[in-house]
């Protein structure tokens, strides 16, 4: 696991400055502590920082073939990189090293860009082909490493794992994106392939990017996509047979280290099952890590250690405060862009904890989209069934005036909290799913923002972003449409976000057995009734998992992994959020309408109503604009506990 970056001029050859790129490398030094190196020639510069966790004596970076001719910066593990070998080694390649990266710059002499076809793993490179004044860019199929790049004005690119290296260079604007802020007070995130920054841009999971030295920048192309086909006709046994086969192999290939290896486990299903295949396959405990927090209401320590107890791991706990809240400045300073998810913080912890253990932990993450794992999955399920009962042309005026006049209930038990139904039943099925997912809805956007923003949005709406992918989703099933969605959206932008800046803040290598991508084609055959059934949800993999997990693991309610925001902003973070909604740095963008700033505060502090997650998506948003938006390039990033360390010693 690594940290890439680069310069690279698309119209010619001027030379590249070796301290701008080492800059730009060094800001990412976090996530690669052991090695740093760089490769530069005539209009080109590669940057890499190194995790050593595969041949780790020869396996260093930017590494090119033979004769260097052909040069890549790498970040990610490719799991089959022990078949690829062989096969490019009978095509006349000779190996240098016993790395994964290598494969990746015969993969490319062999099969040229269809070389990612090839791969199968987490990846984001950038391959340089000098005989073919090439530059090629990919990123992995469901987007778990990250891949940025800007084109600046003169023709110059850069390209980094974070934002961060790019900011670096000094020469991108640092002017931010409005409907990248659209999306992120709908989402929580900015969606692929935007970032909050204008010039910059995200590649899109499973997408490349070829540049030709002296040609106009092209579009990003897609070489995979998931079909959502539901016709196999497995019996449940026999689909459960298979699952645990697919299983068993998606874990093997992940256990491939020569560095200390273990796993998160929360006590849910997907950490379980994970853990429970890794113990099956290994000679010697697991080492697993848990973490608990002092509050009852988030804390599922005792299932964790139920299933730690059952396979005897290395097992290591550590309890989160319930008023763990001073990450804030941290977490905006590492997303580099503003980011809502306030789970951030223990998975900043629990990545904290691993890496005293570990340098690679595996994780349960993905088995919610693929197995259907969300509540929010089953309430879409029984909407839909209420829709199809009434046309279009019925239920759009009747429910969209019960959505407007029913009242919003927030303190009200479940059943009497029918405004959300309302306004989902006047909707179509993706805007319906929008509205359901998002952080703030649309009429407190719209409220939210300023006359002089709405008119920068120019009737832009995050909508939009689940309505293109939809487009494609190639289904019209109910289920099979949001995990697609979900596959697209939430697992990219912010699950695979948070693990990946969490991690690597850490130097710690995640990987996610889940998100195999032949297990996730062969999920999207199966019909819903295996994922969702009588209101259960993961049903297929909580019937695999039956003989190896305890019943209350499997079948308990999902809980999350959530803080006590609500609590937070009415006491210990009460004058905080005041100060940064209602303070000046807000108040200067022009974006935001003061009278509903003062709304949200107030009537979350009084009680009435609950504010807390627009109230976080605005604290995080004048955290990112304060440690990123306002400052000059930076540094090395550091962990919070680094950087209190360097202030005490100044």
């Amino acid at each position: 696991m690594c940290g890439i970056t680069g310069i690279f001029d698309t119209r010619g050859r001027r030379e590249v400055e070796r301290a701008v790129l080492a800059r730009m490398n060094d800001s990412q030094r976090h996530r690669g502590p052991d090695e740093g190196r760089l490769h530069v020639e005539p209009g080109l510069g590669f940057g890499h920082r190194r995790l050593s966790i595969i041949d780790i004596a020869t396996g260093q970076q930017p590494l090119a073939n033979e004769d260097g001719s052909v040069v890549v910066v790498f970040n990610g593990e490719i799991y089959n990189y022990r078949e690829l070998m062989p096969e490019l080694q009978a095509a006349g390649h000779r190996f240098r090293t016993k790395s994964d990266t290598e494969c990746i710059v015969h993969g490319w002499e062999q099969w040229g860009e269809r070389c990612v076809e090839r791969l199968r793993g987490m990846f984001a490179f950038v391959l340089w082909d000098r005989n073919r004044q090439t530059l090629f860019m990919a990123r992995d199929r469901l987007g778990v490493k990250p891949l940025h790049y800007a084109l600046l004005p003169d023709g110059t690119l850069l390209f980094g794992s974070e934002l961060k290296s790019l900011l670096a260079h000094g020469g991108m604007s640092r002017a931010l994106d409005p409907l990248a802020v659209e999306e992120y007070f709908a989402l929580g995130y900015v969606a692929e392939p935007r970032t909050i920054f204008t010039q910059a841009r995200k590649l899109p999971p499973a997408h490349t990017l070829t540049l030709r030295r002296g040609e106009p920048l092209a579009e990003p192309r897609e070489f995979w996509d998931v079909r959502f086909t539901l016709g196999n006709p497995n019996t449940l046994a026999e689909a459960s047979a298979e699952l645990q086969q697919r299983l068993q192999e998606s874990v093997r290939l992940r256990m491939i280290s020569e560095v200390p290896l273990g796993a998160f486990l929360s006590g849910g299903v997907d950490s379980s099952a994970v853990v429970a295949t890794m113990a099956g396959l290994s000679p010697e405990p697991v080492d697993t890590c848990s973490i608990a927090f002092d509050d009852p209401r988030f804390d599922e320590s005792e299932f964790a250690q139920k299933v730690a107890e059952r396979y005897r791991t290395r097992h290591h706990v550590e309890t989160v405060r319930s008023d763990d809240f001073d990450l804030v400045d941290t977490l905006a300073r590492l997303y580099d862009e503003p980011y809502a998810d306030s789970s951030a913080i223990p998975t900043y912890r629990v990545c904290q904890l691993a890496r005293k253990h570990v340098t690679v932990a595996l994780s349960g993450d993905g088995g919610d989209e693929s197995f259907a794992g969300y509540r929010r999955y089953r309430m879409h399920l029984m909407e839909e069934r209420m829709r199809s009962l009434l046309p279009a042309a019925v239920r759009r005026p009747l429910f969209g005036l019960l959505g407007r006049v029913y009242p919003k209930a927030d303190w009200a038990p479940r059943v009497f909290r029918a405004k959300t139904t309302f306004e989902g039943m006047a909707r179509t099925s993706v805007e319906a799913y929008f509205h359901s997912v998002s952080l703030l809805r649309g009429p407190m956007r719209s409220a939210l923002f300023s006359t002089a923003m709405k008119r920068e949005l120019g009737g832009y709406d995050a909508l939009e972003v689940f309505r293109r992918h939809a487009a494609r989703a190639g289904t019209d099933d109910a289920l099979a449409l949001v995990q697609y969605l979900d596959l697209k959206t939430y697992l990219v932008g912010d699950i695979n976000t948070k693990v990946d800046r969490a991690s690597m803040a850490h130097s710690l290598e995640v990987r996610e057995p889940l998100m195999d991508h032949k297990l996730v084609e062969w999920l999207a055959t199966l019909p819903t009734s295996m994922k969702v059934r009588a209101q259960e949800g993961k049903f297929l993999l909580k019937k695999t998992m039956e003989p190896l997990l305890p019943a209350d693991v499997l079948y308990r309610p999902k809980m999350g992994f959530s803080v006590p925001l609500a609590r937070w902003f009415r006491g210990p973070l009460a004058q905080r959020v005041r100060d940064a909604v209602l303070g000046e740095r807000l108040a200067a963008t022009g974006w935001f309408e003061r009278g509903y700033l003062e709304h949200l505060v107030q009537a979350h502090q009084a009680g009435t109503r609950d504010h807390s997650s627009p109230l976080w998506s605005l604290l995080m948003f004048e955290a990112f604009l304060r440690n990123v938006a306002d400052e000059a390039p930076a540094a090395a990033w550091q962990p919070q506990e680094q950087r209190v360390a360097a202030s005490m010693l100044s």
